[in-house]
């Protein structure tokens, strides 16, 4: 019998208990219930309470902020040398959802690269040379240094630590791809018949000048002295190599006897391709370009080539699997975008329109 009314007492308690909880989180809002809703990231009271603190978006729970936002809109523009000054209305849209689209993506492999850390390893080497590279852009280290001051990066090791994050996520999406990226010697061929034209080597010639600047030169002045040069040449009196060491504007090749070395027609200046490539081998003439007078002689020349197969395998291969790769990257970030996108917020109201 006492056993029996235990039970009982148990039964009716747990009744009681189950009878309040359900009354508390479907009847009448209660603390219980409200502090579950808090918890809940899609709650209205947990989407409220993100936006007021600032966020533009969620990943995993983790607020992507408005202050983030508009740091990453600047360092995209700051890599690309340009400002948001420099653009229209629709344009820092534009930016801003694919500074937006860069952080989400961001945030996905923080959370990936996360677990593969062991094989993820970035050296001090790999990041002393993106850092180098990305240094190439400035003229002295100071003026790089309050650059990255003034775009809100902080310290030297804040930027450092930036370009370790983004190397070892590039290495965890090159891991991912990298392995199906292969380019078939069918697709190597066929690229070569249809881009012949693209392949070709154009014609090429090698040349030497003398060159006087109009910039600080009368141009009387110059022309006078390189037709007294020409004679000068043309009767033997002196070499080209001579002339040029007295007389040339040109620092960098005046010690060389002149020597411009090998160039098609499409890498230099048209006023001075045309009358250079009109040339006969050996025979000096002067001409006037907009930026001064010239004494050019043509000493070689090379036709237009068509290059064998075998000479740009490695070198088509080479481009298409960087356009694959390309490809694939696109593909693989969107698709674990879709795949996680129930993990995904993006509050609209809270970008500029």
């Amino acid at each position: 019998m006492k056993s029996f009314t235990k039970f009982t007492i148990r039964f009716a308690a747990y009744v009681v208990v189950v009878g309040y909880l359900a009354a508390d989180l479907f009847l009448f809002n209660g603390p219980l219930s409200r502090r579950i809703k808090a918890y809940d990231p899609n709650s209205e009271q947990a989407i409220a309470e993100a936006k007021a603190g600032g966020a533009v978006a969620r990943v995993f729970g983790y607020r992507i902020t408005r202050s983030q936002l508009d740091r990453a809109i600047h360092e995209r523009l700051f890599l690309e040398g340009k400002s948001i000054s420099d653009l229209t209305q629709a344009q820092k849209k534009l930016v801003e959802y694919a500074a937006l689209g860069e952080l989400i993506d961001h945030e996905l492999m923080r959370v990936k690269v996360k677990v593969n850390t062991l094989n993820l390893k970035v050296t001090e080497e790999e990041i002393d040379a993106r850092m180098e590279i990305f240094a190439r852009k400035f003229s002295t280290r100071e003026e790089f240094e309050t650059t990255l001051n003034s775009q809100g990066f902080g310290t030297m090791q804040d930027f450092r630590d930036r370009m370790a994050a983004r190397i070892q996520q590039e290495k965890y999406v090159a891991m991912r791809v990298d392995p199906a990226i292969v380019v078939s010697e069918e697709e190597i061929k066929t690229f070569y018949d249809d881009n012949l034209e693209n392949l070709t080597i154009p014609e090429r010639i090698r040349a030497r000048h003398i060159f006087i600047a109009t910039l600080n030169t009368p141009e009387d002045e110059a022309k006078k002295q390189l037709q007294t040069a020409l004679t000068e040449l043309q009767s033997g009196s002196k070499s080209f190599a001579d002339l040029a060491l007295a007389l040339s504007s040109d620092q960098a090749t005046k010690h060389l006897a002149g020597d411009l070395g090998w160039m098609s027609r499409n890498r230099i200046p048209k006023d001075f391709a045309d009358p250079l490539f009109l040339l006969d081998k050996n025979q000096p003439a002067l001409i006037q370009t907009k930026i001064g007078f010239h004494i050019i002689e043509l000493t070689d020349r090379l036709p237009a080539e068509i290059p064998t197969l075998d000479a740009v395998r490695n070198e088509i291969r080479a481009a298409l699997a960087t356009t694959k790769r390309q490809q694939a990257v696109t593909k693989f970030r969107s698709d674990l975008r879709q795949f996680e996108r129930k993990k995904i917020d993006i509050f609209h109201d809270r970008i500029a329109q």
